[in-house]
């Protein structure tokens, strides 16, 4: 297997887990093992859809230490921009598709944390199990608050049950006597617990500021986001790149990364939904409409910074490009 670049995989195995959620298995096509990987990694993977390429990222399910196979979750999204539903009404057993090496932007804080705690709400359980794969083998302390509809759209219900005794407590909100996950649990933890949110940005958002009125030390604040929240409209605009004066224009369709990409600019990017802070770049002139999740109010006043993945402009921008 190379050690650059991208590597072909197979799907070898597909199962449903929930009614809108799929496991889907993969294998190496040249039967190598797969490059090891930590708790909370993902993969992004290349997806042919005619002429057009999805590209997504999945967090990795499978154990951490199983370099024979890699495993994603998708949960079924018939509002997203098309990945989830061709994954799940089109990719069969046995077809090819490129994925990356694995990434993580939603590190463990093995040396800082006394206490992990982690707060899922529907697919974002998904990298919080290879988390507490690690933290077993290590012998660390953790527990899960995991929010659903009901047990049966609580993908992995049984398997965290099972294999997590006493550290699981479930959250179910259509039932006949919901009980709703709240950010009031916080306040019961322990001195040098460290909390990890994954799950719709609304949900991130409220427990992420909930966390900093309660006293958590930003750096014992973790979390993961899987989509871009809309922020409002999205007129177009136009950037200059500052080193080749080069003038590239947005639509009110595409993402400024999206643009710069489709205009041969070799731009960083992982994430895609304003999380991760990968996309990152300096911005020389003009003022930033800031639609990330990565900054805080006072950074992005304080940096000439914009995420290009989700952010736009309030005028035309010059890039340090």
């Amino acid at each position: 297997m190379a050690n650059f670049g991208n590597m072909t995989v197979y799907v070898g195995r597909i199962v449903q887990e929930t009614k809108f959620i799929k496991r889907f298995i993969l294998y190496p096509v040249d039967r190598k093992l797969l490059p090891a990987f930590t708790g909370g990694s993902h993969i992004a993977t290349y997806v042919k859809n005619g002429d057009r390429v999805l590209e997504r990222n999945y967090s990795l399910v499978s154990h951490p230490t199983d370099r024979t196979q890699y495993a994603i979750a998708i949960r079924k999204d018939d509002h997203s921009s098309g990945g989830s539903v061709y994954w799940h009404d089109e990719i069969k057993v046995g077809d090819q598709l490129e994925i990356s090496w694995p990434k993580n932007h939603f590190p463990l804080a093995y040396k800082a944390a006394k206490h992990h705690v982690f707060y899922a709400a529907g697919i974002g359980i998904t990298p919080f199990l290879t988390m507490m794969e690690d933290l077993t083998a290590e012998g660390k302390s953790f527990e899960l608050h995991y929010a659903a509809k009901t047990k049966e759209d609580c993908a992995f219900y049984h398997h965290l049950n099972a294999k997590y005794p006493g550290k699981c407590r479930f959250y179910f909100s259509r039932i006949d006597t919901p009980n709703k996950m709240t950010p009031a649990s916080m306040a019961e933890h322990r001195i040098g617990t460290h909390v990890y949110f994954c799950g719709p940005v609304s949900i991130v958002k409220e427990f992420r500021e909930a966390a900093e009125r309660l006293g958590y030390p930003n750096h014992s604040i973790h979390f993961e986001l899987f989509a871009a929240e809309d922020e409002g409209p999205k007129d177009p605009f136009v950037v200059k790149l500052a080193e080749s004066n080069k003038m590239v224009e947005v639509s009110e369709e595409e993402t400024l990364l999206e643009a710069l990409l489709k205009a041969g600019v070799d731009a960083p990017y992982s994430c895609k939904v304003g999380g991760c802070g990968t996309c990152e770049v300096q911005v020389v002139k003009g003022e930033v409409d800031h639609r990330d999740h990565f900054y805080k109010d006072e950074e992005r006043h304080k940096k000439q910074v914009i995420l290009t993945c989700c952010s736009r402009a309030k005028e035309e921008l010059i890039l340090e490009l």
